[in-house]
């Protein structure tokens, strides 16, 4: 199992709480994928997961998460671990 990431930066911008564990440069593509809806929202409601595939190979792993900005960035932060972990074990 691997270890989930640590976050790299937490910023609020407009609805949400846009909270980053992967330099989004490492990627050639990124994407808000439909099945990740239901881990994230099963954590936090009205979450958003980004996922990006790792440049030069077909992985995919999550770079970010988007959490609804009423929680805080403390909770958001801690929402977004759990889904992370929900998502990558």
């Amino acid at each position: 199992m691997a270890q989930t990431p640590d976050v790299d930066v937490v910023d609020t911008e407009d609805d949400y709480i846009h909270v980053r564990f992967r330099d989004p440069d490492r990627y050639d593509e990124i994407r808000t994928p439909d099945w990740a809806d239901q881990p994230a929202q099963s954590i936090s409601e009205g979450s958003q997961v980004r996922t990006g595939k790792v440049d030069g190979t077909d992985d995919w792993e999550v770079t970010s998460v988007l959490i609804d900005k009423h929680v805080g960035e403390d909770k958001a932060r801690e929402q977004a671990r759990e889904i992370v972990e929900k998502i990558e074990s």
